[in-house]
């Protein structure tokens, strides 16, 4: 006769579903209640695990662990039970718990930032490029127009710092004509995006801060994604020799990025076409010689006359499920 386990073995079956398809399964909610409330043999008693409380609770034991209870009761000639079983004990009575203070950190809102015209929104970030020698680092600091992409303002520097962001900020503002309570500036939680100077400066200009939660770089995808198209460029190199090559780098791709990349989440018009007011004459000229095309050769067109890519209309940072509106993240 062959034992249970042994022919699991010999069919590569697992033991326990034997066992469990012998025993017959509880038919009512109640059986199935009963079953897991019953107590097996090897179980304490009540008036056992009564004792074992009453111990723990003793003034010789009430400041010590189950472990050193259980110790020094087996030094002392006494076993009750496991020091696991003492755990599990105080853990039903609820006086288990992590006893050092333990760091909590506050809850951060999900920011939910929307841009239907220029101006409206910003969002800005600094990215390092590797400098001539290993462990040399220049800061590209980066202001984006969220509704047109446009880049309001940019710089290089040997580091990161609070005042440099805090002139880029006031020239960008001035150059754009803000007035108060027109415009919110996104960041993300870096120190020179949440430095008190970066905080008053906003306070006087009447602009509305908005910071992303930590860890959380999809609360900043624009200049995440702006940095992405940077980096891949082509001519991106390696390595900049010096500062003025950094500079001379940055200012020949941000020219090319606001007045001739065909942006691909404002409808690939250029930046500064959507910056600067000329989306919908753009929009409304591509039209007409996509009607001209389709009069000339209707049959070409099995869809009718062919429409240009939508212009955007309202660009959300984390958009409320709740909200209607056009997500042009890209």
């Amino acid at each position: 006769m062959i034992g249970t386990r042994p022919a699991c073995r010999a069919l590569a079956v697992a033991p326990a579903t034997i066992y469990r398809r012998r025993r017959p399964a509880p038919t009512s909610a109640a059986e199935r209640r009963s079953r897991a409330s019953a107590l097996t043999p090897r179980a304490l008693s009540s008036d056992e695990r009564t004792a074992v409380l009453e111990i723990l609770h003793s003034p010789r034991f009430v400041d010590c662990s189950p472990a050193q209870v259980w110790a020094t009761l087996l030094d002392d000639g006494q076993y009750l039970c496991s020091a696991r079983t003492m755990y599990r004990l105080l853990a039903q009575q609820g006086e288990v718990r992590e006893r050092r203070d333990q760091l909590t950190h506050p809850a951060y809102t999900k920011p939910e930032l929307l841009a239907t015209r220029p101006n409206e929104l910003w969002t800005w970030d600094i990215t390092k490029l590797l400098g001539p020698a290993k462990w040399t680092y220049y800061y590209l600091y980066v202001f984006l127009d969220v509704f047109s992409r446009y880049v309001v303002g940019w710089t290089v520097q040997y580091r990161e710092s609070a005042g440099i962001a805090e002139q880029l900020i006031t020239q960008a503002v001035t150059q754009q004509g803000i007035i108060r309570d027109q415009l919110t500036i996104h960041a993300d939680r870096g120190p020179a995006m949440r430095s008190k100077p970066v905080a008053f400066l906003l306070a006087d200009l009447g602009v509305t801060k908005s910071h992303s939660r930590p860890y959380t770089s999809s609360d900043n995808p624009f200049s995440e994604a702006h940095f992405k198209t940077l980096k891949y460029r082509p001519d991106f190199p390696e390595r900049f020799g010096s500062m003025e090559d950094a500079r001379a780098f940055c200012r020949s791709f941000f020219e090319w990025y606001n007045h001739q990349h065909r942006h691909s989440g404002i409808g690939l018009l250029t930046p500064a076409a959507v910056h600067g007011g000329q989306a919908e004459a753009i929009y409304a000229e591509r039209a007409r010689v996509l009607a001209a095309a389709h009069a000339i050769h209707p049959s070409r067109f099995l869809r009718g006359i062919p429409h240009p890519p939508a212009l955007p209309t309202a660009v959300w940072i984390n958009k409320p499920s709740s909200e209607e509106g056009l997500l042009t993240n890209s």
